[in-house]
């Protein structure tokens, strides 16, 4: 199995990696087959996701894809962040090998579980 320069870069030099505080969104995703587990934080502002990080426990392809997942939210609107889906995450990375497109699904479902916190916490939003 060989991973492209993108996603090795990625899982060197992560972005994004850690816990916000004061976030007010959090979602996860996991694979329980593999047992990879992601978690992602959200601060919202005007809502536009302002910061957006991530804690993993996986592969190579698990942490890239979770890096990747943050580096197209941040920035982006709640509703622009919900279109994004695995094989967006995947495309970004320039591609992940069969066995590991599962890595993807994981970010997009903590991203959508993070925005649906953030809807909960905030309904008046």
């Amino acid at each position: 199995m060989w991973y492209n320069m993108k996603v090795m870069e990625l899982f060197l030099d992560p972005e994004n990696v850690g816990v916000i505080e004061n976030s007010n969104g959090i979602g996860e995703g996991g694979d329980p087959h593999c047992g990879d587990h992601l978690k992602l934080y959200i601060k919202v502002e005007d809502n536009i996701i302002k910061d957006i990080s991530f804690q993993v426990i996986g592969c190579c392809a698990a942490i890239a894809s979770s890096s990747m997942t943050t580096i197209l939210a941040k920035g982006k609107t709640l509703d622009e962040a919900l279109k994004i889906k695995e094989n967006d995450i995947v495309d970004a990375l320039g591609g992940l090998p069969e066995e590991k497109i599962h890595c993807s699904v994981m970010g997009a479902a903590a991203l959508k579980n993070a925005i649906l916190n953030y809807y909960e916490n905030n309904s008046d939003a």
